[in-house]
């Protein structure tokens, strides 16, 4: 057994390597353990690496700060990827209120660390940590201790500081929040369930779903002109898939070049607003069902697993010119859209399209109609995104006023540029797509990877700092950094902005970051709804939370 004992002589990196395996396969067990709906996930490995780097032998530096860049790196590249394609419509949306809130939190939250802090005489080193471990954003605490890596002033040890405070103030975090649900419940008499019929009722009443309805011409003036150029198709945004001509008994592919005429009975594809406006310009309404008549117009849904098409508008695949086809709607997930010809498409989007057999043979050949491509990622574009990610992060940006030059970092710039390409989906031949199994197997590695390896760093010291008078006072601070800002903004979206308790749940839980805090909030409210706002106010306040860290750790130990 010789060997095994002195692996981290013979081969310290191999030893760095197995430890870090187990920690995660302990952390990983000791974070699938739930209580009361509450389980630590991915946080378990910190916790298991604080143990293990308390009691084993000194492990390979330089291994653990590669596996911890690296899989910090993994891990905010992947979940930029999976926010990107919907982080501006979210802000376009109900996103400017909500996360107006969340940004106060992160200003209060802020701003009570340092002012503490600074009253307490608490080391600025350890404050950063406070920062991101009552917060529970772990991007954060990567971007802190990436800024203080460049300090040549800050010694090893009070660069360990944050992972200290951090693994100290984390399980506050998700207390905190959770306490502070509960609170605003008792406080404002809140029946959940009738708050939940509520937001339904809310969000049905704002939601423009896609409707069907046959027209029947009766303007004269429309008669003889082409549907292209049918006055207020394209402001209602109306999509017409069928046309049955006055006398005849088949229907015909409704392309811009079909001549209409008085009689002629139109299918059409929009939101109900859309229809009934488009209807004022067309004629009447008919309850004949124009998709149950024979004829040689077909319908299929395509699916688009090219990589040529992601990105590409409607209109500039030119299929209704090219192949005599129509596309009506395309389905997001278990979104349907109206097929407007502005439209991007992403990889995975069905499209509802209709023509002539052969049309729609070429159409599903053009878009790739192969589900088993969606399984793939493409790695060139994954590595080409971090690197872009990594050049971003480390480009110095002279601030007035700040001692140093500030750094996005290595959580910062990955993030930002998968948030951009995630958006875009394509440039040139790259396209960035990851299924969402990949996706999420991935960032949790990345993640798991970070947690070990910071655990480890942090392990020599933790148990001496964290049952000491300062590790108390970390608490402490920490309990303030959490409850007070989620109170009080809480408080102003109940009590002023009268905001409903299950948009207030996950505006909270999306404010830090937390996803066990949304899970919670789901389980109170019985639903996923909570998600809805957590969704909208997650991407920005992420950023938000990253360039905080980096900022105050220039200010306070630059």
């Amino acid at each position: 057994m010789n060997w095994i004992l002195q692996l981290h002589v013979s081969n310290p990196t191999a030893q760095a390597i197995a430890i870090i395996a187990g920690v995660c396969v302990l952390g990983m067990s000791l974070g699938a353990i739930r209580y009361r709906g509450i389980k630590l996930g991915t946080s378990g490995v910190l916790f298991a690496g604080l143990f293990a780097g308390h009691f084993y032998e000194p492990i390979d530096h330089h291994t653990l700060e590669f596996i911890k860049e690296f899989g910090l790196i993994l891990f905010v590249f992947c979940l930029g990827l999976q926010l990107g394609p919907g982080f501006f419509d979210s802000l376009r949306r109900s996103g400017l209120r909500l996360n107006l809130l969340a940004f106060a939190i992160v200003v209060l939250g802020a701003g009570l660390a340092t002012g503490l802090g600074w009253l307490l005489g608490l080391d600025q080193a350890a404050v950063l940590g406070i920062f991101s471990g009552a917060t529970t954003n772990t991007p954060s605490l990567g971007a802190a201790q990436q800024a203080l890596s460049s300090f040549p002033a800050v010694s090893q040890d009070r660069a360990a500081l944050p992972a200290l405070a951090y693994a100290v103030t984390y399980p506050v975090g998700i207390v905190g929040i959770i306490s502070t649900l509960l609170v605003l419940r008792r406080i404002y008499r809140i029946d959940v369930a009738a708050e939940l019929r509520d937001f339904h009722s809310s969000a049905t009443e704002s939601l423009d779903k896609v409707e069907r309805r046959t027209l029947v011409v009766e303007n004269r003036n429309l008669d003889g002109l082409p549907i292209g150029e049918v006055p207020g198709l394209v402001e209602s945004g109306v999509v017409i898939s069928r046309v049955r001509h006055a006398g005849e008994t088949d229907t015909i592919t409704a392309t811009g070049q079909a001549i209409l005429h008085v009689g002629d009975q139109l299918h059409t594809v929009g939101s109900a607003r859309g229809l009934d406006h488009f209807q004022r310009v067309i004629g009447r309404s008919s309850d004949e069902n124009l998709l149950s008549e024979d004829g040689p117009v077909k319908r299929q849904r395509i699916v688009a697993t090219s990589k040529n098409v992601a990105g590409t508008t409607i209109r500039e695949l030119q299929l209704e010119p090219l192949h005599g086809v129509v596309v009506t709607t395309v389905t997001r997930g278990s979104v349907e859209m109206i097929a407007l010809p502005d439209l991007k498409l992403r990889l995975g989007d069905v499209l509802q399209v209709v023509g002539p057999e052969q049309g729609l043979n070429a159409v599903a050949s053009e878009l790739g109609n192969k589900v088993e491509a969606l399984n793939e990622t493409h790695f060139v574009p994954l590595f080409a995104g971090i690197g872009v990610g990594i050049l971003l992060g480390t480009f110095p940006i002279p601030c007035p006023g700040l001692p140093q030059p500030l750094k996005i970092g290595l959580a910062g710039g990955p993030l930002i540029v998968a948030i951009l390409v995630g958006r875009l989906g394509r440039i040139g031949r790259l396209v960035w797509h990851m299924p969402q199994n990949a996706n999420l197997a991935i960032r949790e590695l990345g993640l798991a990877l970070f947690f070990a390896a910071v655990g480890l760093l942090a392990g020599p010291t933790f148990f001496s700092a964290a049952f000491s008078l300062s590790g108390l006072i970390w608490l402490l601070v920490g309990a303030c950094v959490t409850v007070v800002p989620l109170l009080i903004v809480g408080i102003v979206s109940r009590q002023i902005l009268e905001m409903n308790y299950v948009t207030i749940s996950g505006l909270l839980a999306g404010s830090m970051t937390d996803p066990p805090a949304l899970a919670f909030a789901s389980n109170l409210c019985d639903s996923e709804s909570p998600a809805v706002s957590y969704a909208a106010v997650y991407p920005l306040t992420m950023l938000l939370r990253i360039m905080t860290a980096q900022a105050l750790a220039v200010l306070l130990c630059g």
